[in-house]
């Protein structure tokens, strides 16, 4: 008789499964999905719930039914599972220290001391534990994505000017925008048929504007507006005297461009964002620094990357040229074949934890070991200048751009693979 193989993790998996059966009614938090050789039982989606709720409300988001929702954030927790596996396959972690300063850094944005900002989110209904966990999650995504996806991604100077050519009006810092508007107008206690039919000639309006159709016109024939003899023409705001509902749309909107019908108390408006104001040529301190950089894994610990850059360190300050050093021992692949020279950088260019070691060196001086999200770094500040740098922000802004959406495109494709090469089993009842 031939002898059929099984693999170890669904055996494992069933072992679970029988072990959860056994229990029957005396099981207290019953067993949702599979993931590997863990599971994710139910007072941890429970939780999840909890967080996403009221951030889905705080959005002005409508709720989706619960049976949707639990399912959406059922998948949310096992992509989250299969990545806590991957970090701790590859020995990437996220301690209590660089924990409690990313909180800390959230209260300050929001001006907030740390225990506020407790009382504030347990006030909105979230457990304060629950928050600092997933505040811990997203540390660990960063570090993992960074290592796994980030360092593979390259823009070129092509893509940048095919961007910019497209799309140059979406990074300007904006200090004013000019608005032009059409009402379609219908009482909120309105009839639902009166609704729809306001709403589908407002659709009707957008279909023609984005064919070419000319906005005043349109807007002087049809608007219900106080500015319809005008063409329409609100005027210029500057960003802070924007009317809160095109708030976030004059922010992101490239000029020109026709936004989909918008619903308030007076009916359906549609916006056309006719001009930009710019902020003033942009005046920074560049800095000119190297580095070398440790990665940690499985078999290089934190004290053993520090370890080594202390070594390297002494070295460097006895005499040892820097170059050769980062050539010869610098995990960075991008820069060690310039003997770790990083170039002229911005603020904002590096992560926060480098940015505020470099920015603490003179000239010439050389850093202790400082931990970021790639690993373990020590910098050179080699010399620093004050630089009009209009154009190449504007170049950088698009390489952020460019390099966002590769990234979201390829985490997209890693998480998939991720999943696919898992042994996943979802006991929650799922859409006929």
């Amino acid at each position: 008789m031939a002898i059929r193989w099984i693999d170890g993790r669904v055996l494992w998996a069933t072992l679970l499964m029988l072990v959860a059966t056994a229990a029957g009614a005396q099981r207290l938090d019953g067993i949702l999905a599979v993931v590997n050789e863990e599971v994710i039982v139910e007072s941890e989606l429970a939780k999840e719930m909890n967080l996403v709720i009221p951030q889905l409300q705080g959005r002005g988001t409508q709720v989706p039914p619960r049976d949707a929702l639990e399912r959406q954030v059922l998948e949310r927790l096992i992509l989250k599972r299969l990545q806590i596996q991957e970090a701790k396959r590859l020995g990437i972690e996220v301690d209590d220290a660089t924990l409690t300063q990313a909180l800390e850094n959230i209260a300050n944005r929001n001006q907030l001391t740390l225990e506020e900002l407790r009382t504030a989110i347990e006030a909105g209904g979230i457990r304060f534990e629950d928050f600092r966990e997933d505040t811990r999650m997203q540390i660990l995504n960063s570090r993992l994505q960074s290592q796994e996806i980030a360092k593979n991604i390259q823009v070129s100077d092509q893509e940048i000017a095919r961007f910019l050519e497209r799309e140059a009006d979406s990074l300007i810092e904006r200090t004013a925008v000019r608005l032009s508007h059409i009402l379609i107008a219908v009482d909120e206690e309105a009839p639902a048929e009166p609704i729809a039919k306001a709403q589908q000639k407002a659709r009707d309006l957008v279909r023609q504007l984005r064919a070419g159709a000319d906005f005043a016109s349109l807007a002087a024939r049809y608007s219900d507006g106080r500015q319809a003899l005008d063409g329409g023409d609100l005027g210029w705001f500057s960003m802070g005297e924007v009317p809160s509902l095109v708030e976030g749309l004059a922010r992101t909107m490239a000029k020109g461009e026709i936004s989909e019908p918008l619903r308030s108390p007076s009916g359906f408006h549609i916006i056309k964002l006719a001009d930009i104001k710019g902020s003033e040529p942009e005046v920074v301190t560049q800095t000119h620094a190297r580095h070398i950089l440790v990665r940690t894994n499985e078999l290089v610990s934190d004290a053993d990357a520090q370890t080594r850059l202390g070594q390297l360190r002494q070295r460097i300050l006895g005499g040892d040229d820097f170059a050769a050093l980062a050539r010869a021992h610098s995990d960075d692949t991008g820069t060690a074949l310039r003997g770790g020279d990083l170039g002229w950088v911005a603020p904002g260019d590096t992560v926060p934890e480098f940015e505020k070691a470099m920015d603490a060196l003179a000239p010439n001086d050389l850093s202790q070991p400082v931990k970021t999200s790639f690993g373990w770094h020590i910098v050179q500040v080699l010399e620093r200048r004050r630089q009009d740098t209009t154009e190449e922000a504007m170049r950088n802004k698009a390489r952020s751009a460019i390099r966002q959406r590769k990234a979201d495109e390829a985490t997209d494709l890693w998480l998939r693979q991720l999943r696919d090469d898992a042994y996943i089993e979802v006991r929650i009842a799922q859409p006929e």
